[in-house]
């Protein structure tokens, strides 16, 4: 059975996108630690991220480092947290959280609820500086 994030990459799902390439996709979490939360997904699922090719894995890290850029001229903020956990979701996938604090990234913390229309205005930010 496909992975909600397989879903969202052959468009059964919409998602907030940020960025695309062939191989890669980055989208805004519908249920964030903090207003500009993105996940960064390899298109092909595999479920865990050490199990990927080296290849694969230096792509995506590759391709999260370029939306973390975007992301932090986006939503302004001290740096740009990365966290991989991996067991919400059986499909490989990295965290990009802007934060000020540590307290930023902590994931028992309650999730920020969002309207549409504002992940759409955080998307299109972010997009803007990529």
């Amino acid at each position: 059975m496909a992975s909600i994030f397989s879903k969202i990459v052959s468009g059964e799902i919409p998602a907030h996108k940020v960025a695309e390439t062939t191989e890669y996709l980055a989208f805004l979490d519908i249920n964030p630690l903090v207003e500009g939360h993105v996940l960064v997904i390899p298109k092909t699922e595999i479920d865990y991220l050490f199990d990927m090719d080296s290849e694969s894995y230096v792509g995506l890290m590759m391709f999260a480092q370029i939306v973390a850029k975007g992301l932090k001229k986006a939503v302004p903020c001290n740096r740009i947290g990365v966290t991989v956990i991996g067991t919400e979701v059986p499909h490989a996938h990295v965290h990009l959280i802007p934060m000020n604090t540590m307290d930023d990234m902590n994931f028992s913390r309650p999730k920020l609820k969002l309207s549409e229309e504002g992940l759409t205005e955080i998307a299109d930010r972010i997009r803007g500086e990529l």
